[in-house]
C-alpha cells in the first residue's frame, strides 16, 4: 500500500510491483537471442529499448510476442529506433517524436501508457566529434525533451522516463573522467541540460538507491573495459512525482554485457510499487482481446494520439488512456512465472 499526502489529509492507495527496464541493444537483429533470454529469465514489466537499428518492418515482433510481450516501436535503417515492450499486454500509443521539429525525422523518442504508466523511451544523440553540428543537434533535441516533459513531471498519474540519455550526470558515472574530458557525453552544456531536467522534479532512480556507488551501464568494446570494469553511466530511469515514492530497488544486469556478442550496455532496471488507477467505467476498460489486436488494426489509433493538442486536453487524454491500460492489465490473466532462481 502508498500513502498519497492531498487535499489535506492522506489516503492509502493500493499498488502493484512492477519492474520497469531500459535496455540499448546496439542492433536488435543480432541481439535477439540475448533480448529474448534476458525477457525469459528477468520478466520486466515495462521495457524500453534503444539503438535498434532496423527498419520498422524488419522489427522482429513474431518472437517477441511468443516471449509474451506487446511491442510498439519506431524504426530507422541502420541507426537509431525505439520501442516499448509491455510484459502480458499492449503498449498504448501516446506519441512517437518529440514536438517543435517536424523535420527530424530520426527515430528517437517513443510515448505509451503500459500498465498505469507512462513511459517515454528516448535515445538521445551522442553528440560527438564535440563542438560541431552533431554536438548542436545534441542540445537543441535535449531542449525539446525538457520542453516536452514539464508537461509530464506534474502529471496526476506515474511517469518514468527512460532509456539511453547519452549523459554522465557527474564525474563518479565514468572510470576515467580525465581521459574523457573532450567527450560530448560530459560536456558542461550537456550535464546542464540533465541537472535542468532533475530540477523539473524527476528523481534518477540508480541515484537515488545507490547514492555514490558505482552502478556503470556501459562499457566499451575496446582494451577489455568490461573485464576491467571501466564503464560509464549513460542509461537512466527517471521517474515524476507520483511515482517515485514507490521506488524500491534499482540495478544492472551485467551478466548480459558478459555474454558472447554482446550489446556493449546492460539492461538496467527499477522495481517499484506502481498505484494502482482508480476504478474504472465500462466504457473505460477495454477487454483484453480487442487489446491484444495485430498492429496493423491499431493503425488509426496510433495516428490520433499522434496529434499535438492543448496541455490540458493532454492531461485529459493521458488520463483516459492510463485508465485504459491499468484496467486492461487487470482483466489479462499473468502467465505463471519461468524466473529461474
Amino acid at each position: 500500500m502508498l500513502t498519497h499526502h492531498g487535499s489535506g489529509r492522506s489516503q492509502t492507495m493500493s499498488a502493484t510491483t512492477r519492474k520497469i527496464a531500459t535496455f540499448n541493444v546496439n542492433g536488435i537483429a543480432s541481439r535477439l537471442p540475448h533480448l529474448l533470454e534476458w525477457l525469459r529469465r528477468e520478466q520486466p514489466d515495462i521495457v524500453g529499448l534503444q539503438e535498434l537499428k532496423s527498419t520498422r518492418a524488419a522489427f522482429p515482433e513474431e518472437a517477441i510476442r511468443a516471449a509474451g510481450y506487446g511491442a510498439i516501436w519506431q524504426g530507422e535503417k541502420s541507426w537509431n529506433g525505439v520501442a516499448l515492450l509491455a510484459r502480458d499486454a499492449e503498449p498504448v500509443e501516446i506519441r512517437r517524436r518529440l514536438p517543435w521539429d517536424p523535420d527530424d525525422t530520426q527515430s528517437r523518442y517513443l510515448e505509451a501508457a503500459i500498465h498505469g504508466v507512462v513511459v517515454a523511451c528516448l535515445y538521445l544523440p551522442n553528440g560527438n566529434p564535440q563542438p560541431g553540428p552533431k554536438f548542436d543537434y545534441k542540445l537543441a533535441w535535449f531542449e525539446r525533451l525538457i520542453r516536452h516533459v514539464a508537461t509530464l513531471v506534474d502529471l496526476p498519474h506515474p511517469v518514468a522516463l527512460i532509456g539511453d540519455f547519452n549523459v554522465m550526470p557527474t564525474d563518479a558515472d565514468i572510470y576515467d573522467p580525465k581521459g574523457w574530458r573532450k567527450d560530448a557525453l560530459l560536456q558542461p552544456e550537456s550535464r546542464d541540460a540533465y541537472r535542468t531536467l532533475l530540477a523539473q522534479g524527476w528523481t534518477d532512480s540508480l541515484l537515488e538507491v545507490h547514492g555514490d556507488a558505482t552502478r556503470y551501464t556501459f562499457w566499451d568494446y575496446f582494451r577489455q573495459h568490461f573485464a576491467r570494469d571501466r564503464g560509464l553511466r549513460i542509461d537512466h530511469l527517471l521517474l515524476n512525482r507520483n511515482l517515485a515514492p514507490g521506488l524500491q530497488d534499482a540495478g544492472v544486469d551485467t551478466w548480459v554485457r558478459a555474454l558472447e556478442k554482446a550489446s556493449d550496455h546492460a539492461p538496467t532496471w527499477i522495481s517499484l510499487r506502481v498505484p494502482d488507477a482508480p476504478g474504472h467505467s465500462a466504457m473505460d476498460a477495454q477487454p483484453a482481446e480487442q487489446a491484444r489486436k495485430p498492429a496493423a488494426a491499431r493503425k488509426p489509433v496510433r495516428r490520433a494520439a499522434a496529434k499535438k493538442i492543448p496541455t490540458a486536453a493532454a492531461k485529459d487524454a493521458v488520463k483516459k488512456i492510463v485508465g485504459k491500460t491499468a484496467a486492461t492489465a487487470s482483466a489479462t490473466p499473468r502467465k505463471p512465472s519461468k524466473k529461474k532462481s
